[in-house]
């Protein structure tokens, strides 16, 4: 075994989880190094669906434009039982909303990522394995076996497992992963078909038989290309990995039974088969990718880590895909990981900033493995909530933080819409003094850490230079200011950075008077809302998350 030299985070799994908590590590200046035993990107259109609140994820890492080139919309869903339409889920925001439902390979997802992070300088280590590791109070040591066929001992100040259902990681931190298995086995297939469905529709059709319970399904999510899409459906005997693992005694010893399977994958003819008794109408596909059999279990961990290490996308939750909220969960799980180590490799964060992550991220994986199972047994439009919060929890935008231990909570009785751990919305008509055409606030953000956003003065506050300094000094200069000035203020000199409030859309979504200032963390939600913004109420706010 060779030794190496140290790096900041060692990351186990190259998937679209890992690869975003690179990017992010590396965006913020922390020295990582990213493993994956499969030696080159498997061309499977596993994972497939965008959510909005991703997109706006990708938008603050400085990528949503090659994702917007590569990916196709999803607007909406068609229902059929028994060959009878049942009615269609239009998939339309709010307007304020600047994203709307994306649908993208995973593979494509996975390249874009790959890429960002080549311009920072890392690449994937493939053909690479995490083996084992031994964490003390000062860091962690990890086994690896690598492409040559040796092994190789990695010190690092952090590890996370990004390594998927069966996660080594998982396993080796003892974490217990609660849940179940469904018996069902299902086929997934990428084809095209050339019906008159609209193109950007979701498909979603069901044989209820006597008892009215669902016997038959078919799921049909649009790809790039002219009539293709990723198709599942319940898997024939002769097909099921189960019996074959079951018979050869190769079901594994973790007891997970999740994902894709090995053996004898679905021929087109398969698919065929399933299209003839449930597309709305005949139909004949073609052009097959890729197909494979899969199963489907609903876990969670009892907590995302321990001391120096941590597990985040499929290996701390997994759960059906129905509405697309696994990889998208698993991205949101990243980005808010990264800046918490971020900020603990730079020895700037707070006592509370690593045990926030579990208590951020295990509710909100709780809330999804529950959603997703019952949405699985009726689909979602069975929800009964009203169709404008389905659609806004759907899109992952209601996601929010108001427990944690890392934000500022209001008063109880304080009426402002928008509070400490929501999401930071984005908002349009800013303009600035030199530039003549409006940006948007993600504009503003975009590619940045915490951000500080006065908006207007207050005569009760401090001024917004004061407020500026005491953020770059309580950060060590971690923290940008940025200045908010209502529509109708007279013009008058500043000392940071501003543009007007020109439509007084800020005002709106932010529901702010003036003289009210926000605190904005990497990941796009606020930590405190400072009315008036005191240099006091600041140190405070900031004092939950840095370090003295």
């Amino acid at each position: 075994m060779v030794g190496s030299e140290a790096t900041d985070v060692m990351i186990a799994g190259a998937g679209p989880v890992g690869l975003t908590l690179a990017a992010e590590l590396r965006r913020a200046g922390v020295a990582c190094r990213i493993v994956d035993r499969l030696p080159a990107r498997l061309p499977f259109a596993k994972a497939v669906g965008l959510q909005p609140r991703t997109m706006e994820l990708f938008d603050r890492m400085g990528l949503v434009r090659d994702v917007l080139d590569a990916a196709v919309p999803m607007r909406g869903q068609l229902t059929y039982v028994n060959g009878v339409a049942e009615g269609r889920i239009e998939l339309v925001l709010p307007p304020e909303v600047p994203y709307g439902f994306a649908s993208l390979p995973q593979y494509e997802t996975e390249r874009v990522l790959e890429e960002s992070l080549g311009r920072y300088g890392t690449a994937i280590e493939r053909a690479t394995e995490l083996v084992g590791f031994a964490q003390d109070a000062d860091g962690v040591t990890s086994r690896l076996t690598t492409s040559s066929g040796g092994e190789e001992e990695v010190r690092s100040r952090f590890l996370v497992g990004c390594d998927g259902a069966h996660s080594l990681v998982r396993k080796g931190l003892g974490l217990s992963f609660e849940g179940g298995a469904f018996p069902e086995e299902y086929m997934l297939a990428d084809v095209e078909v050339g019906w008159s469905l609209p193109p950007g529709y979701g498909v979603r059709s069901v044989h209820r038989g006597a008892d009215g319970a669902i016997d038959d399904l078919l799921v049909c999510i649009p790809l790039p290309g002219t009539g293709r899409y990723r198709m599942s459906m319940q898997a024939p005997p002769e097909l099921s990995a189960a019996r074959r693992a079951e018979a050869s005694g190769a079901a594994g010893d973790d007891g997970v039974a999740h994902g894709l399977e090995g053996g004898t994958a679905p021929a087109l003819a398969d698919i065929q088969k399933v299209l003839d008794r449930l597309a709305p109408e005949p139909v004949t596909a073609s052009a097959l990718r890729w197909s494979s059999v899969f199963r489907i279990s609903h876990r969670l961990v009892d907590r995302y880590g321990r001391g120096r290490v941590f597990v985040a996308g499929d290996a701390a939750h997994i759960h059906p895909p129905t509405g697309a909220q696994g990889m998208n969960t698993g991205i949101q799980d990243a980005c808010n990981l990264a800046w918490k180590l971020a900020l603990a490799v730079g020895g700037a964060a707070g006592p509370r900033v690593l045990p926030g992550y579990d208590a951020e991220r295990h509710p909100v994986g709780e809330e999804v493995v529950g959603r997703t199972v019952r949405h699985a047994a009726e689909g979602v439009q069975a929800d009964p909530t009203d169709r404008e919060t389905l659609l806004l929890r759907e899109a992952q935008l209601l996601v929010g933080h108001r427990e944690s231990p890392l934000v500022t909570p209001l008063a109880p009785n304080a009426m402002d819409p928008l509070r400490p751990g929501d999401r930071a919305p984005d908002c349009g008509g800013l303009t600035g003094d030199i530039a003549a055409y409006p940006v948007r606030l993600f504009d503003l953000l975009r590619g940045r850490g915490h951000v500080l956003l006065v908006y207007g003065d207050h005569p009760a506050g401090d001024t917004a230079a004061d407020l500026a300094s005491a953020a770059r000094e309580l950060t060590g200069g971690r923290m940008e200011t940025h200045g908010i000035l209502p529509a109708d203020a007279p013009d008058r000199p500043t000392e940071v950075p501003h543009h007007r409030d020109s439509r007084g859309e800020f005002a709106l979504r932010y529901g702010a008077d003036e003289g009210t200032a926000f605190v904005v963390r990497p990941d796009g939600y606020l930590t405190a809302r400072l009315q008036p913004p005191r240099v006091a109420a600041l140190r405070a706010a900031l004092g939950k998350v840095f370090a003295p």
